[in-house]
């Protein structure tokens, strides 16, 4: 039976010493159980370093291999030098290790089939998958599909039509029927670019014939064009068994643009906050009633099998949620904030999930706040240089987590930058300022050449109070 999502704070996990120890409550001292099992998380960004921190507080966890995880994921498992995509080189580990739950991060692995791959090869010793099947992935590995679903099952989302070469002088015709701006979605993964919107008429043209050309490779070989939707978007992360059961993850809200002022050009995250304004207990029961439920009832009723994460990006145009889309896994840099408030038992959830059967577990909510900063290269979302060697964060950890994204070590045991998104400082307070003051403070102590934030994040929920 599913759990009712519940906004009442009296029912909800309070921490007795916020100010003294923000994180004291969430890191529980534990006897290890004698059920505890091995697992193996496939990632190695900020999500990913999230995800390890909260599994580690679990005492069903025994051995956690992050592959391939990065410079601060040490400090929750062991990093394992193999690729997300390498099946043959994970199935053999799995065997080696004797690995009883995987845990997919990023969507790639899903994509591309990993949990069918176990399924088909592991036989009766088959370890636990947490995601979807290749089947159920396609909701993020195609616009295209995924609009279908929400169309077949009823569920809230922009007018669209897909589009291929052979059709474009259709998608010219269809841009004419449209009010500016113009969206335009490459149909397949492309690592966060394939999503335009445009004022011009003109410029969605050229773009649709650039897209349908090769711009984005085979990912454009199918363009979704959809109508404008005007509203303010929100992320809400759903856990489901398969079976019709379900958790509802604490609700964020995240910030993509790389500029103040969402200005400037998309990045895969500057910062996130939890919980948000505008989904009040109204809204959430919509969202449920709307698009949670029709979705873990319409992939069963489509016999897709999906165990795992479910990433629901929605807008809320009015006082109504519409999808904007779908993702298979949990979002970055929403992860960093979300984690810190779930209360309940991260391991014995997600193994439930992957066995079928969610049952009676609980899944509870920090009614604090929690922000997170990125602090990202100089350059972001363009070129930028790495191997800049990192200072301060002995310091920033006094009044916050700091969740590592683009980190590494070089070869001197030193912490360098690797990536474009370098770490994400997360905090709690009992308020939205509290919780930004903090994770401001964290960032600015952290020094690496280039270093950049934004300043504004959380600044357009906090006019809505």
């Amino acid at each position: 039976m599913a759990l009712q999502y519940n906004l009442n704070p009296s029912q909800h996990f309070v921490s007795n010493e916020p100010k003294e120890s923000p994180f004291k409550a969430l890191e529980p001292d534990f006897e290890v159980r004698p059920d505890r099992i091995d697992v193996l998380l496939l990632g190695s960004g900020g999500r990913e370093s999230a995800i390890a921190w909260k599994m580690r507080q679990s005492p069903r966890l025994g051995h956690l291999y992050i592959a391939p995880g990065n410079g601060g994921t040490g400090e929750y498992g062991e990093n394992v030098a193999i690729s997300p995509l390498d099946f043959e080189a994970i199935s053999r580990f799995v065997k080696d290790k004797e690995i009883k739950m995987i845990v997919v991060g990023n969507e790639d692995p899903l994509v591309a089939g990993i949990y069918d791959y176990f399924m088909e090869n592991g036989g009766e010793n088959a370890p636990l998958v947490v995601g979807p099947s290749k089947a159920g992935a396609a909701l993020e590995g195609s616009k295209d599909f995924a609009k279908q679903f929400m169309e077949r099952h009823g569920i809230p989302t922009a007018r669209y039509r897909s589009f291929t070469p052979e059709t474009i002088e259709e998608g010219y015709k269809f841009l004419e029927q449209l009010n500016p701006p113009y969206v335009l979605k490459a149909d397949g993964l492309a690592a966060g670019k394939g999503v335009l919107i445009l004022n011009s008429l003109d410029e969605a043209r050229k773009e649709l014939a650039e897209m349908l050309g090769g711009k984005f490779g085979k990912s454009s070989a199918t363009v979704v064009i959809e109508e404008f939707l005007d509203g303010i978007e929100c992320s809400v992360f759903v856990l489901t068994d398969g079976n019709g059961g379900y958790r509802i993850l604490p609700v964020a809200k995240d910030y993509k643009r790389i500029g103040e002022g969402d200005t400037g050009l998309n990045t895969g995250g500057m910062g996130a906050v939890s919980p948000v304004v505008f989904a009040d207990k109204e809204f959430m029961q919509k969202v449920i009633d709307r698009i949670v439920v029709p979705t873990v009832e319409g992939l069963k009723k489509d016999n897709i099998v999906y165990r795992g994460f479910i990433f629901l990006g929605l807008i809320k145009v009015g006082d109504e949620p519409m999808v904007i889309e779908y993702n298979v896994r949990m979002g970055d840099p929403e992860t960093e904030v979300v984690m810190l408030r779930i209360v309940g038992d991260l391991v014995d959830l997600m193994e439930a999930a992957a066995s079928g059967d969610l049952g009676d577990r609980c899944l509870d909510h920090d009614p604090r706040y929690a922000t997170t900063v990125m602090a990202v290269s100089g350059g972001y979302p363009g070129s930028y240089p790495k191997g800049k060697v990192m200072t301060g964060l002995d310091e920033a950890r006094e009044n916050a987590i700091l969740f590592h994204a683009g980190t590494s070590l070089d070869a001197d045991g030193k912490l360098v930058t690797s990536g474009g998104r370098v770490i994400a400082c997360s905090a709690l307070g009992d308020n939205i300022d509290e919780a930004l003051a903090a994770s401001y403070a964290a960032v600015g102590k952290i020094d690496f050449d280039g270093k950049y934030f934004r300043r504004d994040i959380g600044q357009d929920l906090k006019k809505l109070m």
